[in-house]
């Protein structure tokens, strides 16, 4: 019988589908997809980190699971795919590089270890507040931090925390070191599980030089490129004006970004393969979610549910994913969970029941989907955070102030908010999603309500009684980021 093969899933996160499908770009994951799987249809079940994470590692939507912009937190309430492969005897790690895929957030549940790779020296202090803080409030937050746990260790990664920002590094060279040394150094009694985030595409945009002379565009310089504005909340409360240019030259350096990453994923791929573990290794490469560059009137990656933000790349090699092909069906990142579990050979017939994922592996045989469901529950930051934060708004925001469901079919895509507003895109023919086009179609748009309903009817829905580990200090210095209600 053939040893359980090793499992990577690298997360490369905020990684919009038609950037990181160019080969151009993102020449690696290329050939990855050229000789395994590469699926042309997959979708996020969320446009930000926490509840997609949670998708990925549950198998199930973020109604189900509850972690979201009301709950920040994952529950224990649910099997996680790490959990189940430790069970079954694997090794489980975890490095992450995104703050809301973290131990306070309630991810480390089954990892051997979870290490987070914007501290220097590992600890329960996360001071992952430290992201993206103006000076004065770095002080401030620092200030209120450091004698929460250790003050030696917290002071350590504090100040590390602010000298690799000072380099522009989002910790990928380092969490690629340290997979490698890792994987140098560890015992191959057991096969192992690495689940490993990397958030370069995530803004700020700041790429190697080298990286972003190759993608910009030939008429921006890299110093120009650099100067424009990045600030998407300022630009959605009309405080920050954006030309084409000014986009153009930050999608030059967000592509850039991906290609940082697809060297990355090179460079993990070489350490498996010195270290003698690549030939048994199931290599899946994914996003959590996309991005907006100006699409739709947005930056960054929250109030709304357009493709930009949930259609993503996926792509598997190793095993027997190797010489599938580009796999056209619909796949929600719910599926990963399953997918994986027969990938392992482990059956977990309680876990299973559960989920709403449903394999992807050429073994199994379960029907293709005939659509997919994204969830935004609740908009983050919230409209009084951006309020409080931002300043004035504009009054077309505080149409933000929503949930959203949609449902996607080959033909067409229902956007649904809580709000009572609905949406409708033909996007056989309108795949950027322009022409809202509900009014014409109420017949469709009845169709597609009733199939969603009948989906959220389907299972039970999580209930969280609000009560989270993320504590009121941490709640209110990640709203400073612009994350958290």
């Amino acid at each position: 019988m053939a040893a359980p093969p090793n499992i990577v899933l690298f997360v490369t996160d905020t990684t919009r589908v038609d950037d990181a499908y160019d080969d151009s770009v993102a020449p690696t994951l290329a050939a990855l997809g050229d000789r395994g799987l590469r699926a042309t249809n997959a979708f996020a079940t969320a446009p930000w980190t926490l509840p997609s994470h949670a998708s990925i590692l549950t198998g199930t939507v973020p109604s189900k699971h509850g972690a979201h912009a009301d709950h920040e937190f994952l529950d224990d309430a649910l099997p996680t795919l790490p959990g189940l492969l430790s069970e079954a005897g694997y090794e489980t790690q975890c490095v992450s590089n995104n703050t809301w895929l973290a131990a306070e957030s309630g991810f480390e549940r089954g990892f051997d270890d979870f290490h987070h790779m914007w501290q220097l020296l590992q600890s329960s202090t996360s001071l992952s507040e430290l992201v993206d803080v103006t000076d004065e409030d770095r002080l401030h937050t620092v200030a209120s931090t450091l004698f929460e746990g250790n003050p030696l260790v917290n002071t350590t990664n504090a100040l590390y925390r602010l000298y690799r920002d000072h380099r522009g590094d989002d910790g990928a060279e380092r969490t690629t070191r340290w997979i490698r040394d890792w994987v140098a150094d560890r015992s191959a009694e057991r096969p192992f599980f690495l689940l490993a985030n990397y958030i370069e595409p995530h803004l700020d945009y700041r790429p190697p030089r080298r990286l972003a002379a190759a993608h910009l565009p030939e008429d921006i310089g890299y110093e120009e490129a650099i100067a424009v504005s990045q600030a998407p909340w300022g630009y959605l409360a009309g405080h920050v004006s954006m030309s084409d240019r000014d986009f153009r030259a930050l999608r030059g350096l967000y592509r850039a970004e991906i290609a940082h990453i697809d060297e990355q994923i090179a460079a993990v791929r070489a350490a498996l393969a010195d270290a003698g573990e690549l030939e048994n290794t199931v290599f899946v490469v994914v996003a959590d979610h996309g991005e907006n560059l100006g699409d739709h009137g947005l930056m960054d990656h929250q109030y709304c549910l357009y493709d930009s933000l949930v259609h993503v790349p996926l792509v598997i090699s190793g095993g027997a994913f190797e010489g599938w092909g580009d796999l056209h069906e619909f796949v929600s990142l719910a599926d990963i969970v399953p997918t994986l579990l027969d990938a392992a050979g482990v059956e977990a017939p309680d876990a299973r029941a559960g989920f709403q994922g449903r394999s992807i592996h050429p073994t199994a045989d379960a029907d293709p989907r005939a659509f997919v469901v994204s969830e935004y529950r609740g908009p983050v930051p919230s409209i009084d955070a951006l309020e409080h934060h931002v300043g004035d708004l504009p009054a077309s925001v505080y149409d933000l102030d929503r949930s959203l469901r949609a449902i996607r079919t080959a033909e067409y895509k229902l956007v649904r908010g809580s709000d009572g507003t609905t949406e409708l895109y033909d996007v056989a023919t309108d795949p950027d999603e322009q022409r809202d086009v509900a009014a014409s179609n109420p017949r469709v748009v009845r169709r597609l309500e009733r199939r969603l309903d009948d989906w959220l009817s389907a299972f039970d829905h999580a209930d969280p009684d609000g009560s989270v580990a993320i504590g009121g200090q941490r709640k209110a210095r990640l709203e400073q980021l612009g994350y958290l209600q």
